[in-house]
């Protein structure tokens, strides 16, 4: 199993030609066989244990190789530690937030942040749930299951070019159907994420650990387990049924996604 199994992750993979020549260098020498998101989590737990700036450490990336190129999706762990805490003072009032991040902790994180050049991530997580908006990005025959050596697993990738054409129209589609509000809002903040990163990059769903808990919901429920999720299916049939005015369909599409995720993240209580 995943060392944080209730993780998943939308990752860009860019071309080394996006980086420094010092990064290119390095990361072109990196031997690909190790399994860098399990380095990436197990790192991620210790400092649940001993707390450390990010920046005191060299970082990771992850590596794609297509059709002999290499693509790397930095860890960035400092941005995306900087970009959660920011995130999550936003969402509290301040005289809250002391609650649950101490001042000791917030140093830690921020220690070396006015340093960073890029405060954009490659990296994208969510816990327990994967966001309906992240499934629109892709195609069915995009995506692959199976079990390795960390269990079962279910990814889907594509170019930043379908992703991003597929970000706009679906953005389209929900403002002719509802207007401007908290979904569009959504959908214009990820295509302005896609927009951040090189053309040739490549985008990457990873279920994460998820996927066995997936799994294992939908064989409670009397299902096949991994085969039987249509979550991308659902997104694109909701979508259709939007761009239809047709609110049956839509329905039905959203809440098959809803319900089965919505399981899922009821097994974060039974743990």
């Amino acid at each position: 199993m995943r060392p944080t199994p209730y993780v998943a992750s939308l990752r860009i993979y860019e071309p080394l030609s996006a980086f420094e020549p010092v990064d290119r260098l390095r990361w072109q020498a990196l031997d690909i066989s190790e399994p860098s998101y399990i380095f990436e989590e197990e790192l991620a737990l210790r400092r649940l244990v001993f707390p450390e700036t990010a920046t005191g450490r060299p970082d990771g990336v992850h590596i794609l190789e297509v059709d002999g190129e290499r693509y790397v999706s930095p860890w960035a762990t400092a941005t995306r530690s900087w970009a959660a805490l920011d995130n999550f003072k936003a969402s509290l009032p301040s005289t809250v937030v002391p609650f649950f991040v101490s001042s000791a902790i917030e140093d830690v994180i921020t220690a070396g942040v006015d340093l960073l050049e890029d405060k954009v991530p490659h990296i994208l997580n969510e816990t327990w749930v994967i966001p309906p908006r992240w499934f629109l990005l892709f195609l069915p025959d995009e995506r692959q299951r199976g079990e390795d050596s960390s269990g079962l697993f279910t990814t889907a990738r594509t170019t930043i070019a379908h992703a991003k054409m597929r970000a706009k129209a679906a953005h389209e589609t929900v403002v002719s159907a509802f207007g401007e509000g908290p979904v569009e809002q959504d959908l214009e903040g990820l295509l302005e994420w896609l927009e951040m990163f090189h053309p040739k990059s490549y985008v990457e769903l990873d279920y994460g650990g998820l996927a066995i808990y997936l799994d294992k919901s939908l064989r409670d429920n009397g299902e096949d387990g991994l085969s039987a999720d249509t979550s991308i299916e659902d997104v694109l049939r909701s979508l259709v049924g939007l761009a239809a005015a047709d609110g049956m369909l839509a329905g039905q599409g959203y809440e098959r996604l809803v319900s089965r995720w919505r399981k899922v993240q009821a097994l974060e209580s039974a743990n």
